[in-house]
């Protein structure tokens, strides 16, 4: 799961460019599958959300969620490629953007009525 969070008058008009970039990037650096996209965006009013100084309005903050077992080059490999492409693709400069990882153990994630460690068919693998 990715959540991603701008001013809503620079995050609306780009959403389905920024969409296919990330998930591009979920699918190069982690061999995620093309059905595997879940993206939310929360766009905010620019009184609701504030941005670090030196930044411009078009300062978006991106959430990955994901489960733990990626190594922490690949971590990096997928920060550095998020900033390459949103650059490159989408004319976002990297001091606009800001990068998270959150991981939890498979434990700790439900989906299709089981827990991550449950789940035997995943198309991906969390080991990379």
């Amino acid at each position: 799961m990715i959540v991603i969070y701008g001013i809503k008058e620079h995050l609306n008009p780009i959403k389905a460019q920024l969409s296919d970039v990330i998930h591009g990037c979920m699918q190069s650096v982690l061999g995620m599958p093309e059905d595997k996209r879940a993206l939310r965006f929360i766009p905010m009013d620019a009184e609701d959300f504030y941005y670090p100084g030196g930044r411009t309005p078009a300062y978006t903050a991106i959430e990955i969620n994901m489960m733990q077992g990626r190594s922490a080059e690949t971590q990096k490999a997928l920060i550095k490629t998020i900033f390459q492409r949103l650059e490159a693709e989408v004319g976002l400069a990297p001091v606009d953007v800001e990068v998270t990882i959150k991981e939890q153990p498979p434990h700790c994630w439900g989906f299709r009525g089981m827990t991550g460690d449950e789940a035997r068919d995943l198309k991906y693998s969390v080991k990379v």
